[in-house]
């Protein structure tokens, strides 16, 4: 069915955080994210969902459909069970047989992260040509697809938090810092020096692998950022110009529109 006349309701399930968007028509209206907790309940999760919903003045009556894309197997079935409970509608969920416009090349095609095939729809939507997706999440990840709406496949690395939680387990004299930009790369003490490490680390790690990626796959390619940490860590690249926070929920409302009854 249509949701034109009501609220989507999309959800992306993260290994650190359940972000969700509610989306009247094109617009997206609000986001809410929360932690993402493996040991709540349907009905726990379902009490939450309408607790912040109400809270940005959304009745759950409104919404009209749902949408789940999860990378968290165990919560798949609880977040469902729970928009069942809270807003009386069946969700789509993201996974093989759903009609996404991308042709899948990677060797595998089930191993490849719902977040990642949600990622190039929404990204090869805008473009309608070669993309490299730049998601700092849990995992930074880089997604290749090509002029001819394929994946491609691409790189994961450790993200940006838990490559410092690592370091920091490790290494007795360094304590917990905020992650900011320093004021200069040359870090003059250990907090700046360790967030020198982090900011301008990783974006000389994106434009690396860009310069990698784009001559391997001998096309040119926009280049989009996502995900919780995109806005700090784009402006100390070279060749991260555009960030969409946003992209997987834009993917995850195209996605329904695709298969909508």
């Amino acid at each position: 069915m249509s949701y034109s006349s009501g609220v989507l309701l999309a959800v992306d399930i993260g290994n650190t955080n359940i972000v969700f968007g509610l989306y009247e028509g094109a617009r997206l209206a609000q986001t809410f994210r929360v932690e993402t907790a493996r040991s709540r309940t349907a009905d726990e999760y379902g009490v939450l969902v309408g607790q912040m919903l109400a809270l940005r003045g959304f009745d759950t009556t409104r919404i009209s459909a749902s949408i789940v894309a999860s990378v968290v197997p165990p919560l798949t079935d609880v977040m469902v069970e729970a928009i069942r409970h809270a807003c009386a509608r069946e969700p789509v969920v993201v996974g093989p047989g759903l009609k996404t416009g991308i042709a899948v090349k990677y060797e595998n095609p089930r191993d490849v992260g719902a977040d990642r095939i949600v990622n190039a729809v929404a990204a090869f939507e805008r473009y309608h040509a070669g993309v490299i997706v730049v998601d700092f999440g849990t995992a930074t990840t880089f997604d290749c697809v090509s002029p001819k709406a394929e994946y491609l496949g691409g790189v994961i690395v450790p993200g940006v938090q838990v490559s410092l939680d690592g370091l920091l387990a490790r290494a007795a004299k360094l304590s917990r810092i905020e992650i900011a930009a320093p004021p200069k790369v040359v870090g003059r003490n250990t907090t700046h020096a360790l967030q020198s490490g982090i900011v301008h680390g990783y974006a000389a790690l994106v434009d690396g692998l860009v310069g990698k990626l784009e001559r391997e796959l001998e096309f040119p390619c926009q280049v989009i950022g996502t995900g919780g940490l995109s806005r700090l860590i784009a402006p100390h690249t070279e060749r991260l110009k555009i960030v969409d926070e946003h992209l997987t929920l834009e993917g995850l409302r195209i996605l329904h529109e695709r298969n909508a009854m």
